[in-house]
């Protein structure tokens, strides 16, 4: 019989992303989509910890959650954990003229949380270094359309996510590994 693992995210790009990292494991992913009070922290792993804590006390079975913060080096510890809240009123146009002269480099943090039945708490982190364009490039998005991979020329905006899968789900692919 295979394990269960929910995923505590309601974005579903992110599940999908967990779903290809588990693919090759015996394991079911089942989405859990409860909003749960979200801390407001410092980084990533303080956020999805709390999540997973919060999980914990409904569901016996090992929860995972993923969160995902950006800095800009240009402006340490910005935006930081409050990446959303930014991406939706800080228009693009507006960053670029505040990093104007300014370095251009950053990184994602993603921390990734897991939670089992026994109360064990295991955290994975890792950061994907990043550019910023010097101009607006693509559709889709806000902060997409000039935040780049560092060694890749297209931002966000003119790339699908799913370009990008391999790189965001390598701490589900640490769980499933772990887990199987």
């Amino acid at each position: 019989m295979a394990e269960t693992v929910y995923i505590l995210t309601s974005n579903s790009d992110k599940f999908e992303s967990a779903k290809k990292a588990f693919k090759s494991s015996n394991i079911e992913l089942r989405q859990l989509s409860k909003d749960y009070p979200e801390i407001q922290a410092s980084n990533s792993l303080e956020i999805a910890r709390h999540s997973v804590e919060q999980a914990m006390e409904e569901h016996d079975k090992p929860i995972v959650r993923e969160d995902h913060s950006v800095y800009l080096d240009a402006v340490p510890g910005f935006p930081g954990p409050y990446m959303s809240y930014f991406d939706k009123n800080l228009p693009t146009e507006k960053l670029l003229q505040l990093l104007e002269g300014k370095e251009r480099t950053g990184f994602f943090e993603i921390g990734t949380v897991l939670g089992r039945p026994n109360g064990e708490i295991k955290e994975y982190e890792f950061r994907v270094p990043i550019i910023i364009s010097k101009e607006i490039r693509g559709n889709k998005g806000n902060w997409d359309k000039i935040l780049m991979l560092e060694d890749k020329d297209q931002t966000f905006a003119q790339t699908s996510s799913e370009s990008r899968t391999e790189i965001w789900n390598q701490n589900f692919r640490k769980i499933a590994d772990e887990i199987t």
